[in-house]
Order: structure tokens, then sequence, then C-alpha cells
């Protein structure tokens, strides 16, 4: 599969809100393409199995599908602001659901659809870039955070980072927000977390930024 054809997918998909049959493409692609990255972030969650847990931004359903592996007696939750997302994260989930172990539904992290301290562990996944108001958005997951819950930042460029060409070209043209690690200790602290940890991977350019309530 070519280069060009693949950038092509991604327009057309729309990665800050997948859409249409092109999205449907790239959800799947950022299933594969994300596993890496998602593996490293979730061994920072520790789960007894009973957890209530909230992925914000679930695109294309794995991140999810691998927590479930974790939970017994717990729940899950999925939430995209994209229609498309939460058909096929509902599709690669189907199990889960039909077994009520989890729930993904259509919804915003400006304002999520939950009470306060819902969730034990929260994590978002590559979707950071795309959020329009992250210091407030970030006051709205601490809201939904239960009393002593971790909630994971995880992405696979941040600022400062050594990035190739086609990253930064990609981070202009979608106008994705890319902090420091520095910014994003700033932004957890100041939304109210505590216990702020940083985790780079040497060799790479991932993050992921843990925090607690």
């Amino acid at each position: 599969m070519s280069d060009n054809y693949e950038k092509s997918v991604t327009e057309l998909g729309n990665p800050a809100k997948p859409q249409g049959t092109a999205g449907e493409e790239m959800l799947n692609r950022m299933n594969e393409s994300h596993y890496a990255v998602t593996g490293w972030a979730l061994e920072f969650f520790e789960f007894s199995g009973n957890e209530n847990v909230l992925d914000i931004g679930c695109g294309g359903g794995e991140t999810l599908r691998r927590m479930a592996e974790k939970i017994n007696g717990g729940h899950l939750t999925g939430v995209d602001y994209s229609a498309v997302s939460v058909k096929m994260s509902s599709q690669h989930n189907a199990e889960s659901i039909s077994d009520g172990k989890m729930d993904i539904i259509e919804a915003s992290v400006e304002n999520l659809p939950f009470e306060d301290n819902s969730f034990d562990r929260i994590i978002t996944v590559e979707s950071f870039y795309f959020w329009k108001n992250p210091q407030e958005d970030l006051k709205e997951v601490y809201r939904v955070l239960a009393e002593n819950g971790t909630f994971l930042i995880v992405a696979d460029i941040y600022g400062g980072a050594e990035l190739s060409e086609d990253e930064i070209k990609n981070i202009r043209k979608y106008n994705l927000f890319n902090p420091t690690p520095e910014e994003f200790e700033n932004l957890l602290e100041n939304a109210g977390f505590k216990d702020v940890k940083i985790h780079t991977k040497d060799g790479t350019s991932w993050i992921c930024a843990e925090s607690r309530k």
C-alpha cells in the first residue's frame, strides 16, 4: 500500500473526527499502528478487575478490548464524538457490549455525561492532540475521575522529541496540540491532578502522562 494512498485515506477520513468509509479504514489502521504505544502505556495502570474504566476518544476500540481482558467484575465505557468511531468501536467490542461489560457512546470530552467521581481508571490514546480547550477539558476529566483514580494521556509524539519530517508536517497540517513534557505536567496540575509522572520511552517519541485525583 503506497504512502500516498494512506495519506489520502487519512485526509478523507479526518483524524480529528473520523468520518465515512475512509474514516473506517483509518480507524482499522490505527488499531494496529497504535498497538505498541498503547501496550507500553497500559503497563502504568494497575487493575484488580473490579474497576470502572473510561476510554476518551476510543477510536477503533482496540484499547477498550485490551483493557476488557483485565476487567472481571468492573465495567468499561468508551466515548467518542465521532459517530463512525462509536460504530467501529462497538463492532470491535460486540461481545463485551452484549455481555453488559461495556458501553460505548457518542459524547465529547467537553461535556462528559457522567456523575462526579465515576471512574477508577481513565485513559485517552492519541486524541489529546485534538481537544479544543485542553486546560478546561482536563478539568472535566478530573471531575469524573474517582478519588485516588488514575488518568493516562498517551501519545506517540510530544513537543521537544526528535520527530520525522512527516510528523512535523502533520502537526502543522492538522494543527495538533503537542505539548512538551513540562507543559503536560503544568496542564494536569492546573486542572487539579496530583502525583503527576511523565513517562517517555528511550528510542521513541512516545509519552504517557500519568496523574491521580
